[in-house]
């Protein structure tokens, strides 16, 4: 009877170790499961909640979400900007509106030209007057010299951002920016939750 009581206990006590040990081994895959499901906003979701949640992220919290851009590429003539992770793309965004003048360099403030070249996203405005704002490292030093050799301020304050608040809906027509870059408002705030502080932007003609 006591072999028989003893044998019991010791399957027992293996089994409750099995249990355990398998809990432990799903603990880190489970965590990550439920980190990538942060990469959407609940369905039903209104605009205001969805603008609210994105406001709510502050520079490095972008990590819970399930993509991450480590890249930005602007093509201005296709009017494209695609978000690359790991060298593959992970997000297109097309129709890209720019300021007045959207061909060319930006050399001058008011010259209404979105810059070209290699910056970085350097900070965000979630209180901005148009629908969120990734700002662009512009002016860099080679941008600075040029404008001083003019006698001339090269201008800043470059932003990706969404629509101006005021607009019930939809979005402005053309071209109507100062020199950045204008998406739509859904755009901006996926955008937004993907692209952390310090993320390099190249800007192609």
């Amino acid at each position: 009877m006591f072999r028989c009581v003893a044998l019991a206990l010791t399957l027992l006590l293996a089994a409750c170790a099995g249990q355990n040990a398998g809990t432990q081994n799903a603990g880190p895959q489970s965590a990550g499961q439920g980190a990538s499901d942060h990469g959407a906003y609940p369905p039903g979701s209104s605009p205001t909640a969805r603008r609210n949640a994105a406001r709510s992220i502050q520079r490095g919290d972008q990590s819970r979400f399930g993509r991450i851009a480590d890249y930005l590429v602007v093509d201005k003539s296709e009017r494209m900007l695609v978000a690359y992770e790991d060298g593959k793309p992970i997000r297109a965004y097309r129709g890209l509106q720019f300021g007045d003048a959207p061909s060319g360099h930006k050399r001058f403030q008011g010259d209404e030209r979105t810059p070209e070249g290699v910056y970085r996203i350097d900070w965000r405005n979630p209180q901005s007057s148009y629908h969120l704002s990734l700002r662009i490292s512009y002016p860099n030093a080679n941008d600075r010299a040029f404008a001083s050799e003019y006698g001339r301020s090269p201008g800043g304050d470059i932003f990706i951002h969404g629509q101006p608040n005021g607009l019930r809906s939809g979005r402005m027509r053309g071209d109507w920016t100062d020199g950045c870059i204008a998406l739509s408002n859904e755009e901006i705030e996926e955008l937004w939750r993907i692209v952390p502080d310090g993320t390099p932007i190249e800007i192609r003609p």
